[in-house]
């Protein structure tokens, strides 16, 4: 069974803001409730495309991260390259200008798990803590 979580959030801040907070990996541990180690820059800038991070969730084996796209102050896109019982992941984090400023996110993470029904467990718990923590990422 395949998950799907689509959030949307908009910031005081403007997309530049918002890009620099959300493309960093280490800001993004709160996010995910995970410690967040980075592996390796990206191809052309520090948090770009092959930019990745390995993700460690308590006592269960990590999993690694990998920048896909990242179109600055636009798109992120990242997906899991290794371990973990997620398969076919994607994140997308696109940023949009709100009139009279601030930033919209839209927000979506889709995946299938090894196991059944692991993936709507993991869907909710993830959900609740990249809403919980998302405001405080950038102002």
């Amino acid at each position: 069974m395949s998950a799907r979580i689509h959030l949307t959030h908009t910031f005081a801040s403007d997309p530049e803001t918002v890009f620099a907070a959300l493309s960093e990996h280490e800001n993004l541990g709160p996010l995910f409730g995970a410690r967040i180690t980075r592996l390796r820059d990206g191809e052309t800038s520090r948090n770009g495309v092959g930019s990745a991070r390995l993700l460690r969730v308590g006592p269960l084996p990590g999993f690694v991260e990998t920048v896909t796209v990242a179109e600055p102050h636009r798109l992120i896109e990242y997906r899991i390259t290794a371990g973990g019982p997620l398969r076919r992941h994607r994140g997308v984090q696109r940023l949009e200008p709100v009139e009279g400023g601030g930033t919209r996110l839209e927000y979506l993470i889709e995946f299938d798990a090894v196991l059944p029904g692991l993936a709507p467990i993991v869907a909710a718990v993830l959900r609740r803590s990249i809403r919980t923590h998302l405001p405080a990422l950038a102002p």
